[in-house]
């Protein structure tokens, strides 16, 4: 077979950070910002050497599968040749083969939806445009994310598409992220002269792409890119530009997620209040005034015929209630209709009409006779993503430093006004303002926002820190490397987002259910009212079920009325998005990053669980567990040779002396000349290759710790092996307690590692794994994932190198340790952030809880319309004669969505299973 295939990939280019500069312990996920900027997406041409058959091009695609900046993300092709590399390829780019291809992903906040329906709606308008490659609609978080081809519609032309559905569209952002949006607040006497010098200004700095000004709230808004400038620069600008007739500061904050969702309550609050003003004095006129003798004479006081004062009152008091406040309902109701989808205002509006026009025509037959909580609700469910947000300090403490690295000035500023580069003081107890790295000081920084772990790290000289971690003690200087969209934290916070916008599959059920629903119950109604007519004009009941204030035609209404009323799809279409929104959050919280509704469903069918050894079920960093010496030596100076020869580059350490002539040996050791003796540090074929006996004892031993999961490493003075030194990678703590309750809980474990079988054999019996298969290629573990799939099998992959990046792809659920690879980190579908195995047991349980929720909610949903319609539908009414009114079913309508929400909110108490808390699991570190 050829020696060199081609691959073609699609990936976006980056102009900025390299791949391996982002935080390891964090996954790369696609992530969205502000500004009307496009991103070139384009298919660039590989020519990959070394590859023999078709598992050589399935190793390739699914080691690079997962990379960010494939199809969505930021990524350039010197991460992907590098990729394919790190599996045993040489790739190169082939010149001219280049296919230019357009393609752009926004996000959108849709305002004045009602129910599943809703977001069926939208979700088929998009799909129905012409350019939208894909779109999502979730109810719970009230937000779109729309992928499109710019070249054929525009981003405009999208929010048109949702108002003209009859809802309101808000733009959240739009781009990649290596854009960036400020909104500054100008105080100033404008004019169209300065206005114009400004705007020229600031579009004549180096990375500014876009500028918004809008005079009447005194706002301007810049999109630039911040490895180039930043919103410190802007202000400098504006206020030199306009001679100091400007000052230019952070525009209030009142755009975010949590302000909107504040503004939508206090709109539907004050919608209330009215209400309330006009119902309060109906329902005292008509249940409780009729019983305090004076006021109810002078109620009942007729006008004309059979009316009544009474009867006006409230008609004059319910007609602004039916047609101003709640006028939004008519128009949602119409936008709905004109596309042929009804939804829950066409329900609201065919129930409240009913009951107004059939009170209007009590009224007149009187005349002429000769006789606001469930939106807070909702709010609740995406907690998780504002206490993420509100690590990040509001202010930093800027140094301004001269030439020699020397502090002159200290500037308290706004931490949004952070730029690349800038070199910001932590003090003691204050939060880290920005991902960075050390430049000057000593501390120890609480990570337990990153790790979950509340253990301090120490920090020095070098060391990377990540905002909003908490400083503990010592004083840091930290030159600050990612910034707004591209920090952790912000990547974190995009994930726990794009993880509550996926749907779970469960949810089909819920949107295939809303397609029927609302047709269903006008049905339904219609039938009710039909049947309750016909019955009593054949007689078909006693006259004495009619209550004295209505014949059988108002009663048989009033049935049908009730059942438009109280059937409400919310209920249904809030019951998986919610209880995802609030388990993906308290994963967060837990350190467990779940990627969306998929994964959390696929996770709580788990029965077979595939660990990789090194990195996941040991700790990853061999330590020295043993010595035994061969020759007569003082110990110390033996460890004295061996660290000179192993560690000759360490400019820290002068603890011993200097090795000369070092010379390595590709997968065999290293030697060198130490105190004028030749020094050999290596495996058993490096002293065979260079004629040094290796004595019967010595080879009985080193095949027995072989069995015992430990490496031996050689040493030889003069041509003489003197020691040998047992090298182990432990295993991490609470192993064997995690593979214990992981088969309490039915779920068989099996380890899979490219190590050798002694090694895997020992470390799998230490933990009390039975199923071992050692030597795996990264193809071959793929492949027994695959293998165990067929066999019936919901497989986990819980792995954290590049080489695991196939299997973790190939699985049902893979789990990536969060001190892992990017890459492994970016296959995988949950993040353990912790890079405890503890912490998989939680996923394993969090999802678990998180569907029997959802089913809860469905259960109750669904129970609670069937039973509602029915006893609205006056099923029980022949044997107890209660019926239920209009107004009391309006009330058991929102009472059903309220109800579902609050059983999602459950998941908030979540506690981990107790069988871990007798786990000693705590952060690993090793010196």
């Amino acid at each position: 077979m050829a020696t060199s295939k081609l691959l073609a990939l699609a990936c976006i280019r980056n102009e900025s950070s390299s791949y391996r500069d982002l935080l390891t312990s964090t996954p790369k996920y696609p992530k969205v910002v502000s500004g009307p900027v496009k991103s070139c997406s384009r298919a660039i041409l590989l020519s990959v050497k070394g590859m023999t058959c078709s598992a050589c091009a399935v190793s390739i695609e699914k080691a690079i599968k997962r990379l960010p900046g494939i199809h969505d993300a930021v990524v350039d092709e010197e991460t992907i040749l590098k990729a394919i590399e790190d599996v045993g390829f040489k790739a190169t780019l082939v010149p001219g083969e280049k296919i230019e291809k357009s393609t752009q992903v926004c996000r959108i906040r849709i305002n004045k939806r009602a129910c599943t329906s809703c977001s069926s709606t939208v979700e088929k308008t998009f799909q129905a445009i012409q350019g939208v490659q894909n779109a999502h609609v979730t109810l719970a978080t009230e937000e779109a994310e729309v992928h499109y081809d710019p070249r054929i519609l525009s981003y405009n032309q999208l929010l048109k598409a949702i108002e003209d559905t009859g809802f309101e569209a808000i733009p959240i952002s739009t781009g990649e992220d290596i854009v960036s949006k400020i909104h500054l607040h100008l105080d100033g006497l404008y004019t169209d002269h300065s206005v114009t010098m400004i705007e020229s200004s600031l579009q004549a700095l180096p990375g500014v792409l876009d500028i918004d000004l809008d005079p009447s709230i005194h706002k301007i808004s810049i999109s630039y890119k911040p490895a180039m400038t930043g919103p410190r620069n802007f202000i400098k600008m504006i206020e030199s530009t306009a001679s100091g007739h400007f000052k230019a500061r952070i525009f209030p904050e009142g755009e975010g997620r949590e302000a909107q969702k504040q503004a939508e309550i206090k709109k539907y609050y004050r919608s209330f209040l009215w209400s309330l003003a006009f119902t309060i004095p109906v329902f005292l006129t008509s249940m409780v005034f009729m019983y305090i003798p004076g006021i109810k004479n002078v109620l009942d006081t007729k006008i004309v015929n059979m009316l009544t004062i009474g009867e006006i009152i409230r008609w004059v008091l319910s007609t602004p209630v039916q047609f101003i406040v709640g006028r939004r309902f008519y128009t949602g109701s119409y936008k709905a209709l004109r596309i042929g989808s009804p939804n829950m205002d066409v329900l609201i509006a065919l129930g409240t009409n009913a009951a107004y026009f059939y009170s209007v025509y009590s009224v007149l037959r009187a005349a002429l006779s000769p006789y606001f909580i469930e939106v807070l609700a909702k709010g609740k469910t995406s907690e998780a993503i504002a206490k993420l947000l509100d690590l990040a300090p509001e202010t930093a403490t800027l140094l301004t430093m001269d030439e020699e690295g020397n502090v002159i000035s200290e500037e308290e500023i706004d931490s949004r006004l952070i730029q690349r580069n800038d070199v910001i003081k932590i003090i003691p107890g204050a939060k880290v303002a920005s991902d960075g790295y050390v430049l000057w000081g000593k501390s120890y920084v609480n990570e337990s926002m990153i790790t979950g772990e509340a253990r301090p790290v120490a920090k020095r000289e070098g060391d990377t820190v990540t905002g909003g971690t908490l400083n503990e003690n010592g004083v840091l200087h930290i030159k600050a490397t990612r910034v707004g969209p591209q920090s952790a934290l912000a990547q974190i916070v995009r994930l726990v987002e794009s993880a509550q916008m996926a749907k779970a599959p469960v949810q089909k059920f819920a949107d295939r259910a809303s397609k029927y629903f609302v047709p269903l119950v006008i049905i339904l109604s219609f039938s009710t009212w039909l049947a309750w007519y016909l019955a009593g004009n054949f007689h078909g009941y006693p006259e004495s079920w009619i209550p004295s204030s209505m014949d059988s035609f108002e009663l048989a209404l009033q049935f049908g009325i009730s059942v438009i009323v109280i059937a409400c799809p919310c209920a249904l279409g809030l019951a998986t998005p919610t209880a995802v929104m609030v388990g993906t959050g308290v994963g967060a919280s837990q350190g467990v990053l779940i990627k969306g509704g998929q994964a959390l469903e696929s996770t709580h069918k788990v029965n077979c669980i595939v660990f990789d050894k090194t990195g996941t079920m040991t700790i990853g960093k061999p330590v020295v567990v043993s010595t035994k010496l061969l020759k007569n030596m003082v110990l110390r100076d033996f460890y004295e040779l061996v660290a000179a020869t192993e560690f000759r580059e360490d400019e820290e350490n002068h603890m011993w002396p200097e090795a000369q002539d070092f010379v390595s040996i590709t997968g065999h050791g290293v030697k060198a000349i130490v105190r004028n003796k030749e020094i050999m540090v290596g495996n058993k074929s490096l002293m065979l290759d260079n004629n040094i006996d290796i004595p019967p004892d010595t080879e009985e031993m080193l095949t027995e710790t072989e069995g015992m999961a430990q490496t031996e490493i050689l040493v030889s003075v003069d041509g003489e092996l003197t020691g040998v030194l047992s090298i182990s990678d432990p295993l991490k703590p609470g192993a064997h307690g995690v593979i214990s309750i992981l088969k309490s809980m039915q779920i068989r474990s099996i380890l899979v590692t490219g190590d050798n079988w002694g090694t895997a054999k020992s470390i799998a019996s230490e933990v009390g794994i039975e199923t071992v298969i050692a030597e795996a290629k990264p193809e071959q573990k793929a492949e027994k994932v695959e293998e165990l799939q067929a066999s019936g099998y919901t497989v986990a992959m819980v792995g954290d190198g590049i080489n695991d990046s196939p299997a973790l792809v190939a699985a049902d659920v893979g789990m990536a340790i969060g001190a892992g690879t990017d890459i492994a980190i970016e296959a995988a579908d949950i993040v353990l952030m912790k890079s405890n195995l503890e912490d998989e047991i939680t996923a394993i349980d969090l999802s678990r809880k998180t569907f029997s929720r959802i089913r809860i909610n469905y259960i109750w949903a669904l129970g609670y319309n069937l039973l509602g319609i029915t006893i609205a539908a006056g099923a029980i009414f022949p044997t107890t004669r209660f019926r239920l009114p209009p107004w009391i079913a309006g009330a058991a309508m929102a009472t059903s969505s309220v109800s579902v929400v609050c059983s999602s909110l459950l998941l908030k108490n979540y506690k981990k299973p107790k069988r871990l808390n007798n786990l000693e699991i705590h952060e690993i570190l090793t010196e």
